[in-house]
């Protein structure tokens, strides 16, 4: 049988799904997008956006039909009034100093959860602190942190080796601060390997792994050991889901994987499962999550079952600029 062929009705198997919650958009993300359709609101077509507004081509997609532009770099912007929305995953102050001196109305969508961290940053810069920055290289969050203060105020750490081989000029002058989407446990063994190393390291009064990338993974590590896979719903490219997948795995679930879209399923993987664990990425929407459910749906007799293990009721308000009374 064509293992990509739904069965008929009558010979569906049973699938239990374990759907955890928390998961998909964090208030972060639900502050960018509804940042972008505002803006388009209030001002109308064009908005440009610099970078993915979040990392999930369903929401970036809907929103170029809705009249938003991406660009990677404002020098793709035109001489514009139009506004220009810089993603939720935050940029280097040479971004916001471009968009001054070319009079762009600039509009700041990012994470407050991330701008938490780039002003521990310029603290500990500022009591004259070498900063570790733990995170992975290349990601748009940890390229903003970095782009925050001059070259060679950060070293970056991505992994317990670096953490163990670092040699800083004055060991005893030292602060970390993390990525906001990492692995707990990851990140737990690199802070512990450099506190062991530097004493007198100076930390985050709260640690930088935010609200939502905790509670999502503490909710997959609740279903893992109890169903037979696991997917994900998110992007390649989101440090989140990637994160929740790797979470699963260790948890005691060997076939964890990340999808994004229905179509994207290779049945193959799922040809001999009784229980299915559902979780999303923070930057997922749920309409995507429903749209995996009812795929398994058609080729499975499915129950499903909501894990709760944390309730969430952050919100951040819209930047200012954004605000109902802005464009009065």
């Amino acid at each position: 049988m064509d293992p990509a062929a739904a069965p008929d009705a009558a010979a569906k198997p049973p699938l239990k799904i374990l759907l955890a919650a928390p998961r998909g958009f964090c208030a972060g993300v639900v502050r960018a997008i509804d940042a972008v359709e505002q803006a388009l609101k209030l001002y109308g077509a064009p908005v440009y956006v610099r970078h993915e507004i979040v990392h999930n081509k369903y929401v970036v997609e809907d929103l170029k039909r809705k009249g938003a532009v991406f660009v990677e770099e404002l020098d793709e912007v035109p001489d514009t009034s139009a506004p220009v929305i810089f993603s939720a995953h935050g940029v280097p102050k040479s971004v916001p100093d471009e968009a001054t001196s070319r009079k762009l109305f600039a509009i700041d969508a990012t994470c407050p959860l991330v701008t938490k961290v780039h002003r521990e940053a310029q603290v500990h810069f500022r009591k004259g602190r070498h900063i570790l920055l733990i995170g992975h290289e290349g990601h748009p969050e940890v390229v903003g942190t970095i782009g925050q203060l001059p070259d060679g105020a950060f070293t970056l750490i991505e992994t317990a080796e670096d953490a163990r081989a670092v040699m800083p000029r004055d060991p005893d002058n030292l602060a970390y601060v993390t990525q906001t989407t990492l692995s707990l446990d990851d990140t737990a063994q690199m802070i512990a390997i450099l506190r062991e190393r530097f004493p007198t390291l100076s930390e985050p009064h709260k640690e930088d792994i935010c609200y939502a990338t905790t509670n999502r993974q503490e909710a997959v590590k609740a279903i893992a050991p109890k169903v037979d896979a696991l997917v994900v719903v998110g992007a390649p490219n989101s440090s989140n889901s990637q994160r929740l997948r790797e979470a699963a795995e260790r948890a005691g679930c060997a076939r964890a994987v990340l999808v994004q879209r229905a179509v994207d399923i290779d049945w193959t993987v799922f040809s001999s499962i009784a229980s299915l664990g559902v979780t999303a990425g923070a930057s997922a929407p749920e309409v995507l999550v429903e749209e995996i459910i009812d795929a398994f749906a058609e080729r499975f007799a499915v129950t499903v079952e909501t894990v709760t293990s944390t309730e969430e009721d952050v919100f951040f308000p819209l930047p200012r600029a954004l605000r109902p009374d802005a464009a009065e």
